[in-house]
């Protein structure tokens, strides 16, 4: 088989959620993915749907915006707020060029106009699942943290966090040691610069900010200070 027709092909065990009221388009779009190798799951209303973002857990979503229940776009955005890393792609009748806009300010990937070809929307399929893959890549994590390095974002257990650039790469660095002792010197070099001629208690600073915001209240820290050295990013 040549590489091009590999890539036409599912990853086995890819979780497909179908958010979709139209008994006809639901039917099909479940028989069509079942048949390509996905493990889809269908849902006729918003409230469904959201259920099932907790518990399936998705690599993607196809939601219809015209749902009975709940207004899909307002699903759009329960469902990145549950788990920001899950892609949506919306399936509409909807063609203006605002309701497009709105839908992909809401968190859309993607955005695909009823009616619609079979074969045109398994290829979005494809395409989203392996930038998702690739994403995917590029992240580390340690315990309930997690850490997009290509993307700059954090989460910690699912919800994301606010990081300056310095505090990001302070803490990547750090993560990248996850366990092991990470000298002071270590940490000026490859998060400022090897010529910074500063006070180092811009490291302490940022240090302290990083705890305030990676840390349970009640809980011991997840950096330890190791006196005389440096610190330790701890692995749970």
């Amino acid at each position: 088989m040549s590489a091009e027709c590999r890539s036409l092909l599912p990853m086995t065990g890819q979780r497909i959620l179908i958010v979709e009221d139209d008994q006809r388009i639901g039917s099909s779009l479940l028989r069509a993915l079942d048949g390509s190798g996905y493990d889809a799951v269908w849902e006729q209303t918003g409230r469904a749907g959201l259920a099932s973002v907790a518990s399936v857990r998705p690599d993607l979503v196809l939601l219809d915006l015209g749902l009975p229940d709940v207004d899909g776009l307002t699903v759009c955005r329960q469902i990145h707020e549950t788990d920001p890393t899950v892609d949506v792609v919306m399936l509409t009748a909807r063609d203006e060029e605002l309701d497009i806009v709105v839908g992909l300010d809401a968190g859309a990937v993607d955005y695909v106009t009823k009616p619609f070809k079979l074969a045109e929307l398994l290829a979005r399929i494809r395409a989203q699942l392996r930038r998702r893959e690739a994403r995917l890549d590029s992240r580390s994590s340690v315990g309930d943290l997690v850490l997009d390095l290509g993307a700059r974002r954090v989460w910690l257990d699912e919800e994301e966090l606010e990081m300056r650039p310095k505090e990001f790469d302070l803490l990547s660095r750090l993560v990248e040691d996850a366990g092991l002792a990470v000298s002071r010197e270590a940490l000026m070099s490859d998060v400022w610069d090897e010529h910074w001629f500063g006070s180092t208690k811009t490291l302490d600073f940022h240090i302290a900010a990083l705890r305030r915001k990676i840390d349970r209240p009640g809980h011991d820290s997840r950096i330890t200070t190791l006196r005389g050295v440096g610190y330790r990013f701890e692995v749970p």
